[in-house]
């Protein structure tokens, strides 16, 4: 399980402080959990090759969230349950013990597939074993749903009982759904209900589901298939949606409000959701993107994560702002204030492959603007039409073109913390109200940040640059 043939042979694109595997393929985000006094984080992943195959988990580990250590793969497909792959699943803690629920995919001879949930257990957070008697859990009968896509298992604990929401889809195939399950003791589970089910345009099936207890709400996340695009909505291959509302334990529905977008990027996707022991719900995506491009494969790697981004409500909206702990990665600092651009600007020290870029710009004064980012991409902000949009250059991105836009709120005041490092860009709007994350491929010697006034002037309250430290391992070569 851990002899690694396939070797990364150029570090150009690989992250320096984001979540990647020492080589090989990953995808969703699984089991991020606080066990044994550390943050245990795992990964989809095919150890063997830079694309898609038989899954198996990955795993890295953290005192603070920030600096993670690569462990050995925690899970591989080696059972008749699970053979042809140890999908997407949690962790979660009980008596003593950490326990990982996992969907176990089967091929089936006619070229279709079967999905169970599994258990592992382990008593060091490093070595787990399945346990006897998988599967633990089965589509049930009688139940609108799909008896062939039942995956992802997202389990937590509300008083004495513990619950797992599943992903899935209606019988006929056009709704996606979420099913909820109760259990006294992780392995012998009852259907509660269907909690929630897309209505019209909002997927034909539901990945990944995660609930969270959000203050006085709870909030589902969930990765929906198949949603036809409306206007600067739900443009990529796949979306990620959530939606506010209560969770009613006893019936097992889920009241909600209006389904909204999670990031407006090109590349987020299947995020999972850890509820912390001080009480935050911290979250990590797949900073990629189905059926795209990846060009990090030429150098035997492939996908990374999201930095991790909490859960907040406020005035009954969700915000999504990167966590606190960040900031400790923060060393060199270079600030201007109160800047007025005629023309396109490079400041000295405002810029890098790899930083924190962070700007305050009242919208009353800078009416519309564009940041220049590594020569790949540009962040345009219009005043007027209350947009921002992120425009990459196919020319100089290694083909990749396009642009996403995302909505700003009506305030005059637009702060943005962007996040670069050497293959992605995560754009936070107004401490998280809005979200915008892609990757880039920009050659190695193009660091420059450029300031343009696209109309009249640029005026720059104040714009700082953090180079950041480094807290993922470089892979062996």
């Amino acid at each position: 399980m851990e002899d690694r043939d396939l070797k990364v042979t150029n570090l150009r694109w690989y992250p320096t402080y984001h979540i990647a595997a020492p080589s090989g393929w990953v995808n969703d985000p699984n089991g991020f959990c606080f066990f044994g006094g550390q943050y245990h984080f795992f990964y989809q992943c095919y150890p063997y090759g830079v694309e898609w195959g038989p899954m198996h988990w990955g795993h890295v580990v953290s005192k603070d969230l920030i600096n993670w250590e690569h462990l050995p793969v925690a899970l591989a497909p080696d059972r008749d349950y699970d053979n042809d792959g140890v999908f997407s699943g949690s962790g979660i803690e009980k008596d003593g013990k950490f326990y990982l629920m996992y969907t176990g995919n089967i091929s089936l001879p006619d070229g279709g597939h079967a999905q169970k949930q599994c258990l592992a257990v382990s008593d060091d957070g490093i070595n787990f074993e399945k346990v006897e008697n998988n599967p633990i859990l089965i589509a049930p009968e009688n139940v609108d749903m799909s008896g062939v896509d039942f995956r992802d298992p997202k389990v937590w604990k509300h008083n004495k009982n513990f619950y797992v929401a599943l992903g899935s889809k209606t019988t006929d195939g056009q709704h996606g759904e979420v099913l909820l399950f109760e259990s006294k003791d992780l392995e012998n589970w009852n259907f509660k209900n269907i909690s929630a089910r897309a209505e019209g345009n909002q997927g034909t099936m539901w990945e990944c589901p995660n609930f969270a207890k959000v203050g006085s709400k709870d909030v589902l996340i969930v990765s929906p298939m198949e949603i036809h695009p409306e206007g600067n909505k739900f443009l990529n291959n796949v979306d990620v949606v959530y939606t506010i509302g209560k969770l009613d334990y006893k019936t097992g529905i889920f009241e909600h409000g209006d389904i909204e977008i999670l990031d407006w990027g090109f590349d987020f996707y299947a995020p999972q959701v850890a509820n912390l022991p001080d009480g935050r719900n911290i979250f990590i995506g797949w900073l990629d993107m189905w059926g795209v491009p990846q060009p990090e494969q030429a150098d035997g790697w492939s996908g990374m994560m999201t930095v991790p981004r909490e859960l907040k409500i406020k005035g009954g909206k969700l915000f999504t702002p990167p966590i606190e702990e960040l900031k400790k990665l923060r060393k060199g600092k270079k600030t201007y204030k109160d800047l007025k651009l005629d023309k396109e600007t490079e400041l000295k020290g405002i810029g890098g492959a790899v930083g924190e870029l962070c700007l305050k710009i009242n919208l009353s004064k800078s009416k519309k603007f564009s940041i220049g980012v590594r020569g790949t991409a540009k962040i345009f902000v219009d005043a007027e039409s209350k947009i921002l949009k992120f425009i990459r250059d196919a020319a100089e991105n290694e083909g990749l073109a396009g642009e996403r836009e995302m909505n700003l709120s009506k305030g005059k005041e637009l702060n943005l913390r962007i996040y670069l490092d050497k293959s992605s860009i995560e754009i936070f709007a107004n401490d998280g109200e809005k979200v915008l994350s892609a990757r880039i491929y920009p050659p190695e010697t193009s660091t420059e940040i450029i300031f343009i006034p696209e109309e009249k002037v640029f005026e720059i309250e104040e714009v700082t640059f953090y180079t950041l430290a480094q807290s993922i391992p470089n892979p062996k070569m």
